[in-house]
């Protein structure tokens, strides 16, 4: 599995971004896909994941009721909508594609190239 993430960008605090992460492959059901970030000086930390079956979903605390993650299927895409943006949401942004519904970068085996998000005024 290949995936490829975008949509990053300059964004003012309060704003939304979109960022699409495309998979080249065929996604079993069995797939988890999630996003990670990572702040400068700081480590990569998860953000949200997706069961690509049954769209179960897991969220960290700090981005609740802030960030959604959805699929595509058809696509072979996984989508975060980012809205409420704030200052610490700052980072690059990664993808990636494993078998467990977790928070830990061990359970990722695949991930993409990041993009990186800038909320500032």
């Amino acid at each position: 599995v290949q995936l490829q993430a975008s949509g990053g960008g300059l964004v003012q605090p309060g704003g939304s971004l979109r960022l699409p992460c495309a998979a080249s492959g065929r996604i079993f059901s069995s797939k988890v896909m999630g996003w990670f970030r990572q702040a400068p000086g700081k480590e990569r930390e998860f953000v949200v994941a997706i069961r690509w079956g049954v769209g179960s979903t897991r969220y960290a605390d700090s981005v609740k009721g802030r960030f959604t993650i959805s699929r595509d299927k058809s696509k072979n895409t996984v989508f975060l909508q980012m809205n409420s943006l704030k200052p610490e949401d700052t980072a690059v942004y990664y993808c990636a594609a494993g078998i467990q519904l977790g928070s830990s970068q061990n359970e990722y085996d695949y991930w993409g190239q990041g993009t990186q998000v800038t909320v500032s005024s």
